[in-house]
């Protein structure tokens, strides 16, 4: 739990420096530029009301149907991986993920990115799973006591 607040605390703090220009770094290459522009990215989505996320959702949706690379599968993924959004899908955003955090090369930014939220949003969806599992059970259970309920009334003897 620690852990998770502590990766939720930087990416945080990314995404507040995401707004600034990005000086040339020695050594900073092109993809991490590209990680730092996803994480702004990911922090505007957050920000935008329902509708600007549709508009958004349907312009990332054409984008990655023409071009299936590794920019615009994360940004339709982070878009679907935003708590709470309107066009939030946890396990589609994975789907999309999977390729890149299961291939590349470990010490590169944006497969380390998209490890880290394939990671999470796996998470996040068994969470989801187990929760409707344990509402199943639940609503089980209510059948159940019901039928009890009325099989002890039936038994009970009238009054007259």
């Amino acid at each position: 739990m620690i852990r998770k607040g502590f990766l939720f605390a930087i990416a945080l703090l990314l995404a507040g420096c995401a707004g600034w220009p990005i000086p040339d770094l020695p050594g900073c290459t092109s993809e991490a530029r590209q990680v730092i522009e996803l994480v702004g990215y990911a922090q505007r989505i957050a920000t935008m009301t329902a509708e600007q996320q549709r508009r958004e959702y349907r312009r990332s949706n054409q984008a990655f149907a023409k071009d299936q690379g590794a920019t615009s599968r994360m940004r339709l993924a982070l878009l679907l991986a935003t708590p709470g959004a309107s066009v939030q899908d946890a396990a589609r955003a994975a789907s999309l993920l999977q390729p890149l955090a299961s291939s590349g090369d470990a010490a590169s930014p944006l497969h380390s990115l998209a490890r880290l939220l394939y990671g999470q949003l796996n998470e996040r969806v068994s969470e989801q799973q187990r929760a409707n599992l344990m509402q199943k059970q639940l609503e089980a259970l209510k059948d159940l006591e019901r039928t009890m309920i009325e099989r002890g009334q039936d038994n009970q003897p009238r009054r007259k």
